[in-house]
């Protein structure tokens, strides 16, 4: 599980070799307000337009936002549309294009026409050779990328079958990889797997994933069986399945397969979102990040960049407010009094496919050690519940003068709090009926204790969930500060 602060600090010292097809996009914007004599046909009347660095480039751009370092290779035609993409490129100081001129062949080129009042795609005008690279241009691109991987932290395939990733260029790239031991990641279009034979990690969209594997994919049960099989063709370490609005499935080998729904958010445009989800996980990935963790900040960078027009990128920030998003409910609403009922905002959340959190504490002068157990513990969750001692309580565990702040003070402070999606107040010395009732898929506490000390730990686990224990802050304890503030006062 992971600490997205200490996450996004680590992504900006990752270096990235992405190889793939690179692309214009190009958006006309316009209003729809008749029908073309001529044809049957909705006439555009244009009002601006906009170009961007697309394909495989969109993914050097989402990259390049999130403060990280690109080698970007591909190729481009001789024409305007190279020239282009070569000086854009140019523009990012933290991308370092690595770039092969085909004569041969037209720079990609797609112009998407889109009603600026719907948000809604028209048309779209194609530009392209879509043919794999001849023998020499193919050999061109070997010579120059595979200086590059030991430079890099990781490697990405963004294969969007426009010639650059023809099968040798593939072998060349994942087996040189794996002689530095970097891992590859690949956003596949072939629907033969077993040319990326060798890869960590594939990527397909649930069309693509059924397509190779000729399977329905209509379950996470099915992803899961079929990726199995898939896994072992490719000799893959693990598979991410997208699926759009339905959320991301990972299977890894030999393992469960975790599922993610998507995050609720509204859909403005989802070109390039593949594109920002394979950045994310190859930043993650190269961050020492494990799977889940890669898994759930990919699929917050896609509900980030399909809120967005055109093929957009995702900066940190954007991404931290997603993450860690502001709690479901007003402060006032969090506070559950002891008995009180849980059961709605349970049902609720079990009903969306939400992951459930659980973290407690008496939290009676709250310090910077609390708040970051409680923002690793919304990192590792959709919904987290805090459970918090009653007066009672405290006066038992801590003594006289305890608590500091009555129960109602206490859980008015965690409610403001934007990590904290429900405070529940209990009477028990531990909250172990707490747990019982809400049982969380991940139960986090501070690592001045160990899992077999952490209440509810049996509970959890039988469950299938997981304990997360949280490095402490030193030199921040709630009982050596009282201590401190009353010897001052006396």
């Amino acid at each position: 599980m992971f600490d997205f602060e200490a996450l996004s600090q680590a992504i900006p010292r990752q270096t990235v070799l992405c190889v793939g097809d690179l692309m214009l996009d190009e958006f006309v914007y316009g209003e729809v307000s008749r029908i073309s004599p001529e044809a049957p046909a909705p006439v555009i009347a244009v009002q601006r337009s906009e170009t961007n660095v697309g394909g495989a480039g969109n993914v050097a751009r989402n990259i390049a936002s999130l403060g990280a370092r690109c080698i970007f290779a591909g190729l481009v035609g001789e024409d305007a549309a190279g020239a282009k993409l070569k000086a854009d490129l140019a523009r990012e100081s933290l991308i370092e294009a690595v770039l092969v001129a085909d004569s041969s062949r037209p720079t990609t080129r797609k112009v998407r026409f889109v009603s600026e009042h719907f948000s809604t795609h028209m048309l779209r005008a194609d530009w392209e050779l879509a043919v794999p690279a001849s023998a020499d241009v193919e050999q061109k691109l070997i010579d120059a990328i595979l200086p590059q991987v030991a430079r890099a932290d990781i490697v990405l395939l963004s294969d969007y079958a426009k010639g650059v990733l023809t099968a040798r260029v593939i072998r060349n790239i994942i087996d040189a990889a794996r002689k530095f031991g970097k891992r590859v990641i690949v956003d596949p279009k072939s629907a033969n797997f077993a040319i990326y034979r060798g890869a960590t990690l594939l990527t397909p969209n649930r069309r693509e994933f059924a397509e190779a594997t000729r399977s329905r994919a209509d379950t996470d049960q099915d992803i899961a069986g079929a990726a199995q099989d898939a896994m072992v063709l490719a000799d893959c370490e693990a598979m991410l399945v997208t699926q759009s609005e339905h959320g991301m499935t990972l299977v890894v080998r030999g393992g469960e397969a975790i599922h993610v729904p998507a995050l609720p958010v509204k859909v403005r445009d989802v070109s390039g979102a593949g594109d920002t989800v394979a950045a994310v996980l190859a930043l993650t990935l190269a961050a020492s990040a494990d799977w889940e963790t890669a898994l759930r900040m990919a699929n917050a960078a896609a509900a980030v960049a399909v809120g967005k027009k055109g093929t957009a990128t995702v900066t940190p920030a954007e991404l931290r407010r997603k993450i860690l998003p502001h709690a479901s409910l007003a402060a006032e609403e969090k506070i559950v009094p002891a008995r009180g009922d849980l059961e709605a905002h349970l049902a609720d959340w079990r009903r969306q496919g939400l992951r459930i959190g659980f973290t407690n504490g008496c939290f009676d002068i709250l310090h910077p050690g609390h708040v970051k157990v409680l923002t690793v513990a919304r990192g590792a969750c959709d919904r987290l519940i805090v459970g918090l001692n009653s007066d009672a309580s405290v006066k038992r565990l801590k003594g006289e003068g305890r608590p500091v702040q009555d129960e109602r003070a206490r859980g008015e402070v965690l409610a403001a709090l934007e990590a904290v999606d429900l405070v529940a107040i209990f009477e028990e010395d531990t909250p172990i009926n707490l747990i019982a009732k809400v049982r969380p898929s991940v139960l986090v506490k501070g690592g001045d204790y160990t899992r077999e000390q952490v209440v509810g730990h049996e509970i959890v686990e039988a469950a299938g969930g997981e304990v997360v224990l949280v490095d402490i802050l030193p030199g921040h304890s709630t009982t050596s500060l009282v201590g401190r503030a009353r010897g001052g006062k006396a």
